[in-house]
C-alpha cells in the first residue's frame, strides 16, 4: 500500500478544481483543525458517505510493559480516535484486490 501526503491530495484537488493551491491547501488545514478541535471537546464528527470519527475509551492496566526497556508501567485509562468506513467506502473497500 502506498502513502498519500496532504501536499499530494491537495495537488490532486488542484488537478480537478484549478482552484488556487494555496486556498485549498488553507481548507484542508482549516478542515483537519475543526476536526481535531470537535474530537478534543468529545464530539464524533459523521462524513457521509465517507465514514465517522468518535473516541473511543481504552482501559487502564496496572500490569502493562514497555517495550522499549522492558519495565513494567501502569497505563491510565484513555480515550482513542477511532474511525469506522460508512458504507460506500466499505462496498468500495472490499472490491480492492489483495496485493500478492
Amino acid at each position: 500500500m502506498e502513502k498519500i501526503t496532504k501536499a499530494e491530495l491537495v495537488e490532486e484537488v488542484y488537478q480537478s478544481t484549478n482552484l488556487p493551491k494555496n486556498e485549498i491547501s488553507l481548507i484542508a488545514d482549516s478542515l483537519l483543525t475543526e476536526i481535531k478541535n470537535a474530537l478534543c471537546k468529545g464530539s464524533s464528527i459523521e462524513l457521509r458517505k465517507f465514514g465517522t470519527f468518535e473516541l473511543r475509551l481504552r482501559k487502564g492496566r496496572k500490569n502493562s510493559r514497555n517495550p522499549k526497556t522492558g519495565k513494567l508501567v501502569q497505563v491510565e485509562p484513555h480515550y482513542v480516535v477511532a474511525f469506522r468506513a460508512g458504507k460506500e467506502l466499505k462496498e468500495k473497500i472490499w472490491k480492492i484486490e489483495p496485493e500478492k
